[in-house]
């Protein structure tokens, strides 16, 4: 039976929520380390080193990029000059602004609003809490970004699944039956990004279908024809990804926590498409450091 007192936060932690929400609050200002401190009781340097450690980012760099992100979305929502924008945000000038932009971002504020796709955007870290589907899920802090990807193709094995909602879920079994096809079919293919693709457009009493393979173009000259191997166009399409790490099996109670409070939180809501999980080589499903991304598709509210 659990107890108050191994259900409450580490006190650190809730320290580094309030630095956080004092961020999230005055992003229309210059931050520096000195006024975060001052909000945390650490020093400057206890301040770091624990935000460091428990987000993975310095704080400078945190700042500054949910600043630029939110710069990128009013570039692409407002006529706005790049000026009023970089001073809305916190920036001393235009010229520190657009440098910081491009370094993010790859490209300069207009060329950004030219493209006009949301593209890079860093949301705030959230921490996670338990939720109905995913009570033993631990406290920890999550950022999602928000990517717009391009349409592309995938060439690979597809079969059906029952998905995480499912009454009688089967997808610890499936998922990895398809990809050990895969694996078997398309030897070669070690080295190259894997994707997996679960399509919710049709919801049927057969399951979902489920697709492992890899991007089309990427798929080596040497692969050997396969009647098996099939081939599926992804539309272009708004996407929240997170980032995960740990052994796969446990990757349901953070996507519980994803679908079921991050998502009714935020300024977009899920849509029926495409979800995509990003694997990189070498992937190990049983390896608590290795990492891979899942894509959610949505659509802003």
């Amino acid at each position: 039976m659990k107890t108050a007192a191994n259900t409450e936060k580490p006190y650190q932690f809730t320290r580094i929520e309030r630095v956080l929400d004092y961020i999230h609050t005055h992003l229309d200002q210059p931050l520096s380390v000195v006024d975060l401190a001052e909000q945390s009781c650490w020093s400057r340097w206890q301040l770091q080193r624990v935000f460091n450690h428990e987000t993975g980012l310095t704080l400078a760099v945190y700042v500054r990029e949910l600043k630029l992100s939110h710069a990128a979305e009013r570039l692409l929502s407002s006529n706005d000059r790049v000026l009023d924008i970089a001073l809305a945000c916190g920036f001393n000038s235009e010229i520190s602004f657009i440098r910081a932009f491009r370094q993010m971002f790859g490209c300069s504020p207009g060329a950004y609003k030219k493209r006009g796709l949301l593209t890079g955007l860093r949301t705030p870290f959230q921490p996670t809490r338990p939720v109905s589907m995913a009570p033993e899920l631990p406290h920890r802090l999550l950022q999602i970004r928000i990517e717009r990807r391009p349409a592309f193709e995938i060439t690979g094995m597809t079969g059906m699944i029952q998905g995480l909602f499912a009454e009688q879920p089967d997808y610890g079994q499936s998922v990895p039956a398809l990809w050990q096809q895969f694996a078997q079919s398309c030897p070669d293919t070690g080295s190259i990004n894997r994707i997996g693709i679960t399509d919710t457009r049709h919801h049927q009493r057969g399951g979902l279908p489920y697709w492992a393979g890899v991007c089309t173009p990427d798929l080596p000259a040497t692969a050997p024809s396969n009647p098996e191997l099939r081939r599926l166009a992804i539309p272009e399409q708004l996407y929240a990804v997170i980032h995960y790490s740990g052994p796969i099996h446990q990757l349901d109670t953070v996507l519980h926590w994803f679908i079921a409070a991050w998502l009714p939180e935020s300024s977009y809501r899920g849509v029926d498409g495409f979800e995509l999980e990003i694997y990189p080589p070498q992937f190990d499903p049983d390896n608590p450091a290795h990492q891979m991304t899942y894509w959610l598709p949505i659509e802003t509210c």
